[in-house]
């Protein structure tokens, strides 16, 4: 009889720790990773005219939050999807000139003399991640690789030119509002390596230099991307 009680309590000993196990196993894969993140980039203009150069540091930053939807039971695969803001400015040799309602745009000589000659666009972003990681509940240092479409819309823009004795910026109806394109991040625990090209050109449709060259070329974006939570 002695020996019957033993064994029942150490079978519901072994039932109660499998039991807590497993809760504490399945608390565990309730972890999220990455959901808030930061950039910066520099930003190159792709299929530039012969003609057209970029001039000084075109930079882009970035910021928002993504929510983690885990694919599998180890949540090393998943989805992510989000909202965010980001500011990129772009310096070439192309000068955009507003007169009434129209904008034409001209070539700056390389002997003109100006400080600053740019389009600055501000834009709420939709990233779409299809992501991999080999993350666990305790390690916070793990390798990634996120891919997919990020989708984004222009709200506020301006061309701008600055020489000593000028400064003028005004809204520039020309920049695309809609533009997306593909993104991809790779990298190990802080540091991770951005890329986006744009699948829209910067300005819209039937946008020219005024001797009728098409202005129709798309931003590449490279840089760091920092991933928090």
């Amino acid at each position: 009889m002695k020996g019957a009680l033993l064994i029942v309590c150490y079978l519901v000993g072994l039932w109660g720790f499998a039991q807590e196990v497993v809760i504490r196993d399945e608390q565990d894969r309730k972890f999220l990773e990455d959901q808030f993140y930061l950039g910066v980039t520099y930003n190159f203009l792709w299929d530039l005219p012969e003609e057209v150069e970029q001039r000084n540091l075109s930079y882009g930053l970035q910021g928002g939050f993504i929510k983690d939807i885990p694919l599998n039971w180890d949540r090393t695969i998943g989805l992510g999807w989000g909202i965010g803001y980001a500011i990129n400015s772009y310096y070439s040799n192309v000068r955009a000139v507003k007169a009434g309602d129209n904008v034409s745009y001209e070539l700056l000589e390389r002997t003109t003399a100006y400080k600053r000659n740019k389009i600055e666009t501000h834009a709420v972003e939709m990233p779409i991640q299809f992501r991999w990681r080999n993350a666990t509940a305790e390690d916070y240092k793990f390798w990634r690789v996120y891919t997919g479409l990020k989708f984004g819309y222009v709200f506020g823009n301006r061309s701008k030119f600055v020489d000593d004795t000028t400064k003028i910026g005004f809204y520039n109806r020309d920049v695309r509002k809609i533009q997306y394109g593909l993104a991809l991040d790779v990298g190990y625990n802080t540091f991770n390596i951005h890329a986006y090209y744009s699948l829209t050109s910067l300005f819209r449709d039937g946008v020219t230099l005024n001797t009728g060259t098409p202005l129709d070329h798309h931003p590449l974006q490279i840089g760091l991307i920092f991933y928090i939570l």
